[in-house]
């Protein structure tokens, strides 16, 4: 704010963006610069958020069996019959069934809650708390010592009793439970706090979330109303259209007729004997991943949580594999299950407009399990059409292989004379919800996916309705979208399957992808870098041929050129005429590659990130708890962070940003109260462990390489051949060298 006139000569520094706001007032006496009074903008937690009713269940073991008897007693025929081949009141009435019988036998329970709340403290310790306060503010100086003295001792009670309860769910193997308890000690990674909004808000994230699908609302879009069960299963929508709320109506006719007749009836309802499904599924198998389901996440718009699915699993595995196999035969997802809740997460501190939230989308659990089941069939089908080069979703390889390859083809290139390297990082706008499914259809087509299933598939992809729920409102339009969204089960491996026909491998450039994060490697020789131009240009081509857009603005570029002379400076990429950003450094993966390959970037942002978490164990620590849940809370929360892919960066980090490592390790140590393993010994432990799952895993891409290297008359590995010193030291020749020494102290057979 301006101190004289329009200029201003006093600066307050913060460590707290937007921290105080400025209130001028007048000069003092006859001063001829203005007063700037500073007022704190922080509000306490309970005034931000004020006290919430929540409703909840008590399910006691009474409860739980009250309902497994009365879903073992209905009669799910009398349920199914009668809708026939009309899926949707098929799955809304049973959905209403499940979710009125839980109304009826497990009871609820209104608990107001404090965002302030501390598990430890009591009625007895709030009312003197209260106490305190109205000493306070009295005067009366020796009430209030005397107050707080009896307080503080509560507080202490309060906290041995938390602290003993904990270790009992502790010896119990409760893990969930000690973890949950353990996080509210520290107040380590509390839940993200709720979007607040009324209904235009709503609509209005609803609109930026669906901008992919959303067109002009026309006169003609007024009578449409949900997806008919009379629809042809296999027809795809591409236009998206805006659809009145959509959900179950409580109108749906059911019988409920105890009897302790089986459920096993014809698994197809009004199907001939003749048809033959794209898959079968059995009822083990469903009771299987309904035994599976996590018991504390949240519903999806159809109210079923996960505990009722697991709880009554023996008792609703039929059922749901009637629907299951009704929809795989007439190539037909239900409305109800093809319905997402949208739920803004703020990407930022202080977020301002839609692109800094992150749509979480919630589903139905029921088609979750479908999906598994689903997964669990399709990926033997296409396993010989993937793209050898997608690290996600692949079993025993993740993104720590990822890094691996791309920093083993950049070393091994590195050490030729005349070397270089240029990586092109792409970042995609919403990859998932721009996923066509016409087009999907004829990439599952060509890799002979049966035709019944690829229907399915469609259908999936096609006319999902969504809607965004925000604190107390929720959107009163439903969009119907294209894609899949995020959270899902089938999305991330379609989206690899609708990405795996464009593949680039040869000697001097690759393209790598992990999910959504594809990025081409160029090794780069003597300057000539057609083939990598060639290659960048064939990827946006690819892309915009199958409507994937790329964010150029969020495409960086970053040139690794060691060489000590440099003819030229380089000239950036050209897409679609904007220049490509070179950069410094980039975080992939959750690493920092920088141009010099020397980790500094990154071992700088790992050790801060650390030594901030060493803060939460210390505060655990002031509760004396036991060493074993400190332990526990140091490898899940600071040994997961300074350890990070370790295997791709620990061999080449420097001395000084080692010690740095191990000094923080050893405070962590004396903290814990007990000898902890230092980072050398950490990253040897884990390079050893990741080599031998390479040369076990034939599809992991440098399993050749490996195997290359294998001696014909023993088990040990030929060094590989390293002209520079940053190759010697990084993954897989520091790994070879420790699996030979590893066998050289094994008794001699």
């Amino acid at each position: 704010m301006p101190t004289r006139e329009n200029k201003t000569l006093d600066l307050l520094y913060a460590n707290v963006e937007e921290a105080y706001s400025c209130i001028a007032i007048p000069p003092l006496g006859r001063s001829d610069h203005n007063l700037v009074y500073l007022q704190s903008t922080y509000l306490p937690l309970v005034k931000r958020q004020p006290a919430t009713v929540r409703t909840v269940r008590e399910w006691s073991k009474e409860a739980s069996a009250a309902l497994q008897d009365c879903m073992e007693t209905t009669d799910w025929d009398a349920l199914c019959v009668p809708h026939g081949m009309d899926i949707d009141n098929l799955t809304d009435c049973v959905t209403e069934y499940i979710n009125f019988c839980v109304d009826s036998t497990v009871p609820l329970k209104s608990i107001r809650c404090f965002p302030n709340n501390k598990p430890w403290v009591t009625k007895d310790i709030k009312a003197l708390l209260n106490e305190k306060k109205v000493a306070f503010r009295s005067g009366d100086k020796e009430a209030a010592k005397e107050v707080q003295r009896r307080l503080s001792v509560r507080l202490k009670e309060g906290k041995e009793r938390y602290k003993k309860k904990l270790e009992q769910e502790l010896k119990q193997n409760n893990s969930r439970y000690v973890w949950r308890g353990m996080k509210n000690i520290t107040g380590f990674k509390t839940s993200s706090p709720r979007t607040d909004g009324d209904v235009d808000r709503a609509n209005q994230f609803n609109m930026f979330f669906n901008r992919f699908d959303s067109r002009p609302l026309s006169s003609s879009d007024t009578a449409l109303t949900a997806p008919s069960a009379s629809a042809p299963p296999n027809s795809v929508t591409s236009n998206c259209s805006i659809l009145p709320y959509f959900m179950p109506s409580p109108s749906s006719s059911f019988t409920i007729v105890p009897t302790e007749a089986s459920i096993a009836s014809p698994p197809f309802i009004g199907v001939s004997d003749s048809y033959k499904p794209p898959m079968i599924i059995t009822e083990d198998q469903v009771r299987r991943e309904l035994c599976r389901l996590h018991p504390a996440k949240a519903p999806g718009p159809d109210g079923l949580t996960t505990q009722v699915l697991k709880l009554c699993a023996s008792q609703l595995s039929g059922v749901l594999l009637r629907i299951f196999n009704l929809s795989l035969s007439i190539k037909k997802v239900p409305v109800m299950w093809k319905t997402s809740c949208l739920v803004p997460v703020p990407k930022k501190a202080r977020p301002s407009v839609p692109s800094d939230y992150r749509p979480v989308a919630l589903t139905s659990h029921s088609m979750k399990v479908f999906e598994r089941l689903v997964l669990g069939t399709l990926r033997p089908l296409v396993r010989s059409a993937q793209d050898s080069l997608q690290f996600a979703y692949q079993a025993k390889i993740g993104v720590e292989d990822a890094i691996i390859y791309l920093l083993h083809r950049a070393y091994s290139h590195l050490d030729k004379p005349s070397a270089s390297l240029r990586i092109t990082f792409f970042d995609f706008t919403s990859a998932f919800n721009t996923i066509q499914p016409a087009r999907l259809g004829s990439k599952l087509s060509a890799m002979q996916v049966h035709a019944p299933l690829v229907a399915w598939i469609m259908d999936y992809l096609t006319d999902r309705p969504q809607y965004v729920r925000l604190q107390g409102n929720k959107s009163d339009t439903v969009l119907c979208s294209t894609g899949a969204p995020q959270g899902t089960v089938l999305s991330p491996f379609l989206f690899t399957l609708y990405t795996s026909d464009f593949q680039y491998n040869t000697e001097g450039c690759h393209l790598q992808k992990f999910s959504d994060d594809s990025a081409i490697v160029g090794c780069i020789k003597g300057g000539d870098d057609l083939e990598y131009r060639m290659a960048v240009d064939s990827f946006v081509d690819w892309c915009e041929l199958n409507q994937l857009q790329l964010n150029i603005q969020k495409t960086k570029e970053l040139v690794v050129d060691l060489r000590r002379s440099r003819r030229s400076p380089v000239t950036p990429l050209s897409i679609r005429g904007v220049d490509v950003e070179i950069v410094q450094d980039y975080k992939y993966l959750g690493v920092y590659i920088d141009n010099k390959l020397d980790w500094s970037k990154n071992s700088l942002v790992t050790y801060k990130k650390g030594q901030s978490r060493l803060y939460f164990l210390r505060k655990l620590r002031s509760f004396r708890v036991c060493n074993t849940m400190l332990r526990m809370f140091y490898e899940s929360v600071v040994a997961s962070a300074i350890f990070y892919a370790v295997v791709c960066w620990g061999g080449s980090v420097k001395v000084a940003d080692m010690k740095r490592f191990n000094k923080l390790i050893r405070k962590a140590g004396a903290v814990v109260g007990e000898e902890l393993d230092n980072m050398e010994t950490v990253a040897e432990k884990r390079t050893l462990c990741r080599l031998r799952s390479i040369m076990h895993n034939v599809d992991h891409p440098l399993y050749n390489v490996v195997d290359e290297l294998r001696s014909t008359f023993s088990h040990r590995l030929t060094s590989l051949k390293c002209s520079t010193e940053r190759h010697r030291k990084s993954f897989l020749p520091t790994a070879i060298r420790l699996h030979n020494v590893s066998l050289s102290h094994l008794p001699s057979q």
